[in-house]
């Protein structure tokens, strides 16, 4: 035998896709399982020609799924970002969009039993230890896809799954603006740094010389911009205490300009060394806590947002986001509490997935 089959199921979360596996199907120890997600996903290459990945950050995405060892939990949701063009797996992170799909996945690889119409499907993110409330629409006691909820960036419409984040201050640094500050100085330029659901450097688009209308070509096409934003971003890492982020996708970048076509702001979402082609689900609560919170540098660039819970429309290259927000303010004092949203997701693949037998062969 000189390739071993993984069982795998393909799904589209929300605006970004990549394979499901059952994490008890891979390799234990991380250095072999970098080794088999790098060649499921071909990366490496930009095409990612010998794998299943699409030659985007947002396809070349996995979700890897257990059953949860506590009783708040049903599924362990285990996120790796694979590279495009680098032999590269960052387990830093997580993935709202990818996060999309777990509810379905689950209930379809049996780890989760339908429990009516609506099935909800309680999940632990392990990488941030964020714990995440899927709502899965199971007429019939089977995922449905079909309906009529349609996202911008994604054609078509399918069956809406709510996501309710009960756990998304300070995912990764512990608190919510992880320097102290609202505002931080770094190379001349005013941004702020903080971490709801993602951590996040987020700055003015108009500060690097942008309008922040910018489409994703021609922003993935400036590369003297993507010079400049990784410079700051570095200093932002460090000072978040993420440490040294040079070859990790978080702190992700986020740039604000005033809406345009009847949103709250406008943002442009940065993964962080290219453009997101719309954004990431959990991107978009933290692009929203900045907005909401007095000081950042969202300040005068938002369009009023009214009473808790409030619905923050983002505008982004391919259309809008809704994020449904909880919280309370009074005065300056400003507290986050949750966030919601409705997407969609829809399998489009089961099987098995071939991988060299001389990167992974078990009992061997």
């Amino acid at each position: 035998m000189t390739q071993t089959a993984i069982p795998f199921h393909f799904l589209r979360g929300g605006t970004s896709r990549g394979p499901y596996f059952l994490r008890s199907d891979l390799p234990a120890d991380e250095a072999t399982l970098s080794e088999v997600l790098i060649s499921v996903v071909g990366a490496g290459n930009p095409r990612n020609i010998d794998g299943l990945g699409g030659g985007n950050a947002v396809t070349t995405k996995v979700a890897m799924l257990s059953p949860s060892k506590e009783p708040e939990a049903d599924v362990e949701y285990f996120f790796a970002q694979v590279s495009v063009e680098e032999r590269l797996v960052d387990y830093g992170p997580t993935c709202g969009n990818i996060l999309v799909g777990v509810g379905p996945a689950a209930i379809e690889m049996g780890l989760v039993k339908p429990t009516g119409d609506e099935t909800p499907v309680r999940i632990r993110a392990v990488n941030t230890g964020a714990l995440v409330e899927a709502i899965v629409q199971t007429p019939g006691g089977k995922v449905n896809y079909d309906g009529d909820v349609a996202i911008d960036g994604v054609p078509g419409t399918a069956a809406p799954v709510g996501l309710n984040f009960l756990d998304v201050i300070g995912s990764k640094c512990g608190t919510m603006l992880p320097t102290g500050n609202v505002r931080d100085v770094i190379d001349g330029i005013e941004v702020t740094c903080i971490d709801v659901a993602m951590p996040m450097m987020i700055a003015r688009a108009s500060d690097f010389g942008l309008t922040g209308y910018e489409t994703q070509d021609e922003l993935d096409a400036n590369t003297d911009l993507f010079a400049r934003m990784e410079t700051i971003r570095l200093e932002a890492g460090r000072r978040m205490g993420l440490g040294d982020v040079a070859k990790s996708v978080t702190p992700k970048i986020g740039l604000l300009s005033r809406a345009r076509e009847g949103g709250h702001f406008c943002a442009r979402y940065f993964m962080p060394w290219n453009t997101h082609p719309t954004l990431a689900v959990t991107g978009s609560q933290c692009l929203a806590a900045c907005a909401l919170t007095p000081g950042t540098v969202a300040e005068g660039l938002v369009e009023p947002i009214g009473a808790s819970p409030a619905v923050v429309r983002i505008e982004h290259p391919m259309g809008v986001m809704e994020v449904t927000v909880t919280f309370k303010r009074d005065g300056n004092d400003f507290q986050f509490i949750s966030a919601g949203v409705i997407r969609t997701a829809r399998l489009i693949a089961r099987g098995e997935v071939m991988v060299p037998a001389a990167i992974y062969a078990p009992g061997r």
